[in-house]
């Protein structure tokens, strides 16, 4: 399957909240009839230099998967740059064809021409087969990460 990433578009949106949504933890938690959250939230991504939400299209252009890309600058690990990859999604009809490892890599170029030593992601630990993927291709379950929603 050949599919292109490019920067999203405000136009996009619905689409990746669709992908959002078809998933059994998103089903709970997205909200595909009220968009206006979403498309602040984007408004307010696309005004931050660091940070951007990536779509992959197929042939057609259809919208079959998405990505955000953080950089973030540090001062540990020598000062090094690194990206956070976060709502990493792939329509459901669209899995196991590679797309996944296919946007990890465009996640992992554009994180090298920013100058980012490394990547990193964060999962939600109920998603199994997820980590499976992950560990396949190459990343390390190295920390255990923690969560506090706020009032």
């Amino acid at each position: 399957m050949r599919v292109k990433f490019r920067a999203a578009r405000r136009e996009d949106v619905a689409a990746i909240v669709a992908l959002f949504s078809d998933d059994i933890l998103g089903h709970a938690r997205e909200n595909n009839a009220e968009l206006a959250p979403y498309l602040e939230a984007f408004e307010a991504i696309a005004q931050e230099s660091h940070n951007e939400v990536i779509v992959g299209e197929d042939v057609q252009g259809t919208i079959i998967a998405t990505y955000q890309l953080t950089f973030i600058s540090g001062l540990s690990l020598g000062a090094s740059r690194r990206a956070q990859i976060e709502g990493v999604r792939v329509a459901r009809e669209m899995r196991g064809e590679g797309i996944g490892a296919a946007m990890l890599r465009d996640a992992e170029d554009r994180a090298r021409a920013a100058g980012c030593s490394l990547v990193q992601l964060t999962m939600n630990s109920a998603r199994d087969e997820a980590r499976r993927f992950y560990e396949r291709e190459g990343f390390v379950a190295s920390h255990v990460g923690f969560k506090k929603p706020l009032d």
